[in-house]
């Protein structure tokens, strides 16, 4: 059996504003560079642009009247693009990194990783402290808190606790956040 040929829809216009004769509004107020603020009727603003070589773009569509701009819109574009690029790289960006203790952690181990912690917490990471109890060791859950406890205790000039350690299942979890960010 063959099969008919459907027509794909078309493609929505990828621009979030309308511009020039997209612009279905009777009367518009005008904004520009070198253009004086007015309600005009739409084909006088339409003139106005095309006379100065730019675009008539739909800044304000729910205004009454709405508000138009004479812009070239390729440059506004560009631009807009890059405000948004420059903000995106301005985010931080947080890492949460991990610490895995046992409920009988030595007290050398605890120390190599406490270290580890400092060097996370003074590079501006947040640290996520657990303990991990296996099999029959969640018995020890006393010795698990005493551990993360301790932790934050011996890494308060670095870092402040964000919470307190929390009993999730077979992992007591406790976050740390650095004082002071770079």
């Amino acid at each position: 059996m063959r099969r008919r040929f459907r027509p794909k829809p078309r493609r929505e216009n990828k621009n979030p504003h309308k511009i020039n004769k997209k612009i279905l509004a009777p009367e518009v107020r005008l904004v520009g560079d070198n253009v004086e603020a007015e309600v005009i009727p739409i084909r006088e603003a339409l003139d106005k642009s095309i006379e100065m070589g730019l675009d008539l773009v739909e800044i304000s569509p729910n205004a009454k009247p709405p508000v138009v701009k004479i812009m070239d819109y390729k440059k506004f574009l560009y631009e807009q693009k890059k405000r948004e690029k420059a903000m995106k790289a301005k985010a931080s960006k947080v890492t949460v990194k991990e610490i895995r203790f046992g409920p009988n952690t030595d007290d050398h181990d605890y120390d190599f990783k406490k270290k580890h912690a400092e060097g996370f917490l003074k590079d501006g990471a947040k640290l996520k402290a657990y303990v991990f109890f296996k099999g029959r060791s969640i018995v020890y859950k006393d010795k698990g808190e005493i551990l993360l406890l301790r932790l934050a205790q011996d890494l308060e000039e670095v870092g402040k606790v964000e919470q307190l350690p929390r009993l999730e299942g077979k992992r007591m979890t406790m976050f740390m956040a650095p004082k002071n960010k770079k």
